[in-house]
């Protein structure tokens, strides 16, 4: 049974999304809601993300909103430094702030502001070990950002027997016309 999962994949601007109204959110959230529900009902306790502006915070109030109906999982919002998400516009500054005043636990990896990129490659570690599971939002013919936490995700699971629950863009297509 699979008690900590991760949820990440694809930033919101690599799906083109640069509004929180844009129809595309409610059929990734849908189709994260969908998958989530079962995993739930497995067993998964807690779910952890890094708080990236995507699929990372969609997911977040996503089981925010399970919360209701599920009241016994927790989330966890781990960033990847001090400071993340400062430099953001307003509001999405305050999304990260919603998420961070509901989340059950909220820490960050490294306790320094950004300083270079081995702070995201620990933070990608630090996620991986503390969880036996990923839910990801990614598609192999669209690799984007998310291919590295792919390719260290299918590493884990022949090594360590990791769980793996992808979200394809087919099955986001069938979800948007479900």
């Amino acid at each position: 049974m699979i008690k900590n999962r991760l949820i990440t994949g694809y930033r919101s601007f690599e799906l083109n999304v640069f509004k929180d109204d844009d129809p595309k959110v409610a059929v990734v959230k849908n189709c994260l809601k969908l998958t989530l529900i079962p995993l739930i009902e497995e067993g998964t306790e807690w779910f952890l993300v890094g708080g990236q502006l995507g699929v990372e915070t969609w997911g977040a109030e996503v089981i925010l909103d399970l919360k209701l109906l599920y009241p016994n999982i927790k989330l966890a919002l781990i960033m990847p430094h001090e400071g993340f998400g400062s430099n953001w516009k307003e509001e999405k500054r305050e999304k990260l702030l919603q998420i961070k005043k509901r989340a059950d636990y909220v820490n960050s990896t490294s306790h320094q502001p950004y300083e270079n990129p081995s702070q995201l490659r620990n933070h990608q570690a630090f996620m991986l070990q503390h969880t036996d599971g990923a839910v990801l939002v990614y598609d192999t013919e669209y690799p984007g950002k998310t291919q590295y936490i792919y390719k260290e995700i299918l590493r884990l699971k022949e090594q360590e027997n990791y769980e793996l629950v992808s979200i394809d863009f087919d099955m986001l297509q069938n979800s948007y016309q479900d």
